[in-house]
């Protein structure tokens, strides 16, 4: 087995046309694993299989491969994650991030940091993910290096420390000034598999310096021995005391190293796979896991170490064509084996293991095992889903699950031929599998099958994934917004249940105050307030049970609550005939019958508007955004463009991407980020309920 410490798991993470992906191909083909260039221009790339990411130009699926590489006398096993930049599957980097120990974030060198930029830059802040900040496209019109590093410092909070500065910029960019060694890297042939080690050009010595010496400052505040050499004598600090410092201050998450190139153009590629090597964390690095004891929901630390009890995470499913389900695993401790029967966390049941495979993109190499610290894939897994935990029987833990968000939009949908529901059915329960951020529910009044997305792109590529992938044609309806209801006022309510059927019969008493949540948190409030056993507390996990199950559908239109308050204030038993399912039923009859006196509102959601447009199309598109009820936060302007920030309800931007590109010519771009649920208005509310 490989030691913990040569490996390095790493995402790819950025706003969409960043340049992830090329990234990630020409890391590939430096490390020697593909032998041919691939552009997502081409549709060609090793991470882009997808026949929609091939006709998008996008990622829309985060893809893992493995590949080797070669630094300081040692040869690294890096996994790689390509994730998607679009908002609309932002879930694909949550799922990414919860499994990987380390990421590169690229910036484009002309847009520098763009609102999904942020939104991946605070999910990997979540997960505490050390990082290297990679400034990419240094080739094109408008590059500035300075200018992304101070993005980057101010936008984003990060205390980023230059390593390298570029040679040039645009059509001269060649280069780059290794600060460390205080050497030039300049790139000279098309393929950028060699590049020439030169001293310093003159021109830039004195701007090489001056960064050199920041870098130094920086660190020294960081390192105490680096402060003490830096304090009697800077010459005295070798690069290996750079190397440990950087190393140790991104891994803490104190600094991030940030490095330049243009990857298009095979520039800057093999010192960015040196510096994951030399200062990004091995599985061995971090720390501990955190774990919870399903017996004692105490919690425990997992040591990442072949030895320890086996612990792996499912994080993503996949169905392919030839090989059937697979189950992709992050292994956070002991060794996974062909043969192996492990405790699913979720299901309480046992699995077994009956093959494993290495990630190779949309390729499968069949192993023995799986280490601690590494990342692959299990076939056949039946009833294992996103963020299931797979332990030893004989030492169960459950690892910390995978949240996502909520799907903000949906359709009806139906099959065009009756005799293709059964496979209808079949292929939505694959996609529900692969894709936890997609939700498909029957609606109760219509019997229409509804299908829910996190956006607009995100449903179409799903209906097209069912035209071609599983030869399913649907009709669709008119969109459908993720109404939220939630209480205004409070309600005192006593609610008898009682049956009999001649023997045992049933039988529950609950006094319970409703009311809205004081912290406006999501989910059920539920305090107890019983008095001397007059409900036993056996019963008490029903009566929640009951009332988190009737906050599924609200008292103005069966929306769900957002949220609710429950205290239950008293009751009363019938010696025989009180069982939990009885008092699970109170709470749910108690809810529909006061539901509609605690004066229920509806709630929508609203997006986060950010449009990157040129100057002349200001008027007109923030004209178009106050029509559609939006509420502009922020104009700024930046090097030759304008960011517009708007809160802008979802219900009014149906369309809006095709909108805006009439509106400015084709020459503006838009990001849509849910934001928060708001109250709506009471003329729209009327017409939303009529409908």
């Amino acid at each position: 087995m490989k030691r913990l410490a040569d490996f390095r798991n790493i995402g790819i993470m950025a706003h969409v046309d960043a340049g992830k992906t090329t990234l990630t191909e020409r890391m590939l083909y430096f490390t020697g694993l593909t032998h041919k260039l691939g552009n997502v221009d081409d549709g060609n790339t090793v991470m882009d299989t997808d026949p929609q990411e091939e006709k998008r130009g996008i990622t829309i699926s985060s893809a893992a491969i493995t590949t080797y590489w070669k630094y300081n006398d040692n040869t690294w096993q890096i996994n790689i994650i390509d994730t998607p930049g679009h908002v609309d599957f932002t879930a694909e980097v949550e799922r990414s991030l919860r499994v990987l120990d380390s990421a590169i974030a690229v910036f484009c060198a002309r847009s520098g940091v763009q609102p999904q930029s942020e939104t991946v830059w605070h999910q990997a802040n979540h997960y505490q993910i050390p990082r290297i900040a990679f400034i990419n496209k240094m080739d094109r019109q408008g590059a500035d290096f300075r200018r992304v590093v101070q993005e980057i410092r101010e936008r984003l909070n990060a205390n980023v420390l230059p390593v390298q500065i570029p040679i040039g910029a645009e059509d001269d960019f060649s280069g780059v000034i290794d600060l460390i060694a205080m050497k030039a890297l300049v790139w000279t042939t098309d393929d950028g598999k060699t590049y020439e080690t030169r001293d310093i050009p003159a021109a830039l010595l004195e701007d090489a310096q001056a960064a050199r010496r920041y870098l130094l400052e920086e660190l020294s505040l960081l390192d105490e021995s680096l402060l003490n050499k830096y304090a009697s004598d800077p010459a005295t600090i070798s690069t290996t005391d750079i190397h440990r410092a950087l190393r140790n201050a991104t891994i803490r998450l104190e600094a991030v190293p940030v490095l330049a190139g243009a990857a298009f153009k095979n520039k800057g590629i093999q010192p960015l796979l040196d510096a994951v090597a030399a200062w990004l964390p091995a599985p061995s690095d971090i720390a501990e896991v955190k774990a919870t004891d399903p017996d004692t929901d105490n919690t425990v630390t997992i040591t990442a170490s072949e030895q320890s009890p086996l612990a792996a995470l499912a994080f993503k499913i996949i169905t392919d064509d030839f090989v059937g389900k697979l189950t992709l695993v992050r292994v956070y401790a002991g060794v996974l084996r062909n043969g192996d029967t492990l405790w699913n966390g979720r299901t309480g049941r046992k699995v077994r293991i009956s093959r494993l495979m290495r990630i190779m993109s949309d390729k499968y190499e069949t192993v023995n095992e799986i280490g601690a610290g590494d990342i692959g894939a299990v076939v056949g897994l039946k009833d294992v889903k996103t963020g299931d935990s797979l332990a030893d029987p004989d030492h169960r833990v459950l690892l910390e699950k995978i949240s996502f968000p909520e799907p903000m939009i949906g359709y009806a949908i139906e099959a065009k031929s009756s005799r293709d529901n059964d496979k209808l059915g079949e292929a939505l329960s694959r996609l529900l599998d692969e894709d936890p951020t997609l939700s498909v529910t029957v609606d109760n009044a219509t019997g229409q099958t509804i299908l829910k997305g996190m956006g607009e792109l995100h449903l179409e590529v799903v209906l097209e994934k069912l035209a071609t992938q599983y030869q399913v044609q649907v009709n669709k309806g008119q969109p459908q917004i993720a109404y939220k209801e939630i209480f205004t006022k409070v309600v005192t309510h006593r609610e008898i249940y009682k049956k009999q059927n001649g023997g045992s019969g049933n039988f529950a008493n609950i006094e319970f105050e409703l009311s809205p949540r004081a912290d406006d948190e999501p989910g059920l409030e539920f305090i107890n307030e019983i008095k001397g056993g007059a409900i036993p507390k056996e019963f008490i996990p029903a009566i929640s049970k009951g009332f988190e199950s009737a906050m599924l559908n609200g008292a103005l239109a069966g929306y769900p609550l957002k949220s609710m308050r429950i205290r239950l204030l008293d009751g009363a038993i019938h010696p025989t005939d009180s069982h939990a399912l009885d008092f699970e039923h109170a709470a749910v009859i108690g809810f529909k019958n006061v539901a509609a006196q605690a004066a229920p509102r509806l709630l929508e959601p609203w997006m986060k508007v950010s449009v990157t447009l040129p100057e002349e199309y200001t008027g007109a598109v923030t004209g178009d955004l106050n029509r559609r009820r939006g509420l502009i936060k922020q104009i700024a302007t930046e090097t030759q463009v304008q960011t517009i920030t708007a809160m802008v309800p979802l219900s009014e931007l149906f369309g809006y991407i095709t909108a805006l590109r009439t509106l400015t010519s084709g020459r503006a771009t838009a990001s849509l980020t849910f934001e928060q649920y708001q109250a709506v208005p009471g003329n729209i509310s009327q017409q939303v309920l009529a409908k």
